[in-house]
């Protein structure tokens, strides 16, 4: 079920026995043309979001001399953005050439984290960009710095339209409450007293936020990989230097970092002392501190869903890894059910009352079903079954249509979720691959959907699906999200004429500067099979 851990190495395990070796000379120079060619994405990135970034509405940039000319140049700076954002995505292509499953020669844990600490260090510094939601983040902190329950109140009624803090959420949000856990909004009102009404000094510390959940994220992945038996490298490559991460989760400073990092770790540390079992035993006594770290590593877990609430699906599926240890009977899925309730419960009750804010974050957490999303297919589905009807003469029925078909998706996405986690208990599935895979299906099939919602599923499935089918799909999936979204985090009502000059100076530098490290390239490789990862569960 679930392998011991091995002993730390820098070369990649693989199922078979066989490890890739390290590069030889020519590859590492290789990798050196893909971590600069990256970097310098990076930098430019950096620079575009000066201007084209989801700026706070006083931008303190306009005033500084040089710098300040991106923010009055819009399509410049959009276009520095859009190559900075292509080259990141190409350079992500090229490294995944040299971390591919089944080489030769692969490149080390070690040498794919330096690449990714090259690539994130310039994005440190950027203007939050495609999201303003670290600005809601912000205000509604303030909130609760403030003695008031974000839970029932917006930024515009607690604090004043005229508050800095309040000018820079989006006015769609500025009524609406809160819809993030208890945990999260306690570490932003620590954030809010350390930085008071200062927007550039929060956003920074809810940045550090972001990294932390991001460095949990990188300590988990290698050790879940080789857990399921997944290449480690290529579970970094997939959903640590993965383009939506970067983007969204560094530049967008998106909680899904502190929420995915929780729930990985807590997965982790569930599993460090759990002993191999397979589906006709034998089933062994538990081991010295066993049931210590099942219950460490659901606390921890519950703390990640104290963040973000999907979070708390993981407990399930850990539920039915310790259910199968035990012999796999439904007698050892219902304990371990109740045992897990019970963590939950008192962590979560611990944490939201421990807070101030109590409960009241449950009544909020279908905040964002207020945006009606064409990402989501339950609400674009709506979408078209009303258009239909106005095609047809039968009057305007778009918004019944959208609820008929998010109720709907409210059904399906659970559904899934269950049908996993009875495969998962049945041997018929790797519990972490179900835990990807029902996160996304929860998500997909939910009433809002937006790009960085997909690492909810690519994170846990990088550690756990080593095929190659699904990673050339999640390769393809994370390149085109990555360039779909702008990096204002606005609409462009107004300056449309902007995006098309924007695009094809981006296009036009990006192919001159992939024409200059051509020659470097690395070259696609045959992959030798389909599966590159055993088939037991």
């Amino acid at each position: 079920m679930v392998g011991e851990v091995r002993r730390r190495s820098t070369r990649t395990p693989w199922p078979s026995g066989v490890e890739s070796g390290p590069l030889d000379a020519t590859e590492r120079r290789q990798l050196d043309v893909v971590r600069r060619f990256g970097t310098v994405g990076s930098l430019l990135l950096a620079i575009g979001s000066l201007g084209a970034g989801a700026a706070p509405v006083f931008n303190p940039v306009f005033r500084i001399p040089v710098l300040g000319l991106f923010s009055r140049m819009t399509t410049v700076s959009l276009a520095f953005a859009f190559t900075g954002v292509f080259m990141i995505v190409l350079a992500w292509l090229a490294l995944g050439r040299l971390s591919r499953p089944g080489r030769e020669r692969a490149v080390s844990v070690p040498q794919m984290a330096r690449t990714l600490v090259m690539w994130i260090a310039p994005l440190v510094f950027t203007v939050p960009s495609f999201s303003r939601d670290v600005y809601s983040y912000l205000a509604q902190s303030e909130i609760v710095a403030l003695g008031q329950d974000p839970y029932t109140v917006g930024p515009a009624q607690a604090l004043g339209i005229n508050h800095p803090l309040t000018q820079g959420v989006p006015t769609m949000w500025r009524e609406t409450p809160s819809p993030y856990g208890p945990l999260f909004l306690t570490l932003g009102k620590a954030v809010n007293w350390l930085t008071g009404d200062h927007v550039v000094m929060g956003v920074a510390a809810h940045r550090l936020l972001a990294l932390l959940g991001l460095a949990m994220i990188v300590w988990a992945l290698p050790r879940l990989a080789r857990r399921f038996g997944v290449s480690p490298v290529s579970a970094l490559w997939l959903g640590a230097a993965n383009p939506l991460v970067l983007f969204h989760l560094v530049v967008g400073v998106h909680n899904e970092a502190l929420a995915i990092g929780l729930m990985l770790v807590g997965f982790e540390l569930a599993l460090s002392r759990m002993p191999r079992v397979t589906p006709d035993g034998p089933f062994p006594p538990w081991q010295r501190g066993e049931l210590f770290w099942y219950a460490v590593g659901a606390a921890v877990i519950t703390l990640g869903a104290a963040v973000k609430i999907p979070a708390a699906l993981a407990l399930g599926f850990l539920g039915v890894m310790i259910a199968r240890r035990m012999g796999g009977r439904w007698k050892h899925l219902f304990q371990v059910a109740g045992g897990l309730f019970v963590v939950f419960a008192v962590v979560l009750s611990a944490t939201s009352f421990g807070s101030g804010l109590g409960y009241g974050w449950v009544a909020t957490l279908n905040t964002a079903a207020t945006i009606k999303s064409w990402m989501a297919p339950m609400t674009a589905l709506g979408f078209g079954a009303g258009w239909l009807g106005i095609l047809l003469g039968l009057g305007n029925h778009i918004d019944a249509a959208i609820t008929a078909g998010r109720l709907v998706g409210s059904v399906i996405g659970p559904l899934i979720a269950a049908k996993l986690l009875l495969d998962s208990f049945r041997w018929k599935l790797r519990p972490l691959t179900g835990l990807g895979v029902g996160l996304g299906a929860v998500l997909v099939f939910g009433a809002t959907v937006q790009p960085w919602y997909l690492l909810w599923a690519a994170v846990p499935l990088a550690a756990a699906a080593g095929n190659t089918r699904f990673r050339t799909a999640a390769m393809v999936v994370s390149a085109v999200l990555a360039v779909a979204l702008g990096p204002t985090g606005s609409t462009f009502d107004g300056r449309v004429f902007v995006l098309p000059y924007a695009y094809i100076g981006a296009i036009v530098v990006t192919a001159l500067a992939v024409a200059a490290v051509w020659r470097h390239v690395p070259r696609a490789e045959r992959a030798p099979g389909a599966a590159v990862t055993p088939g037991t569960p």
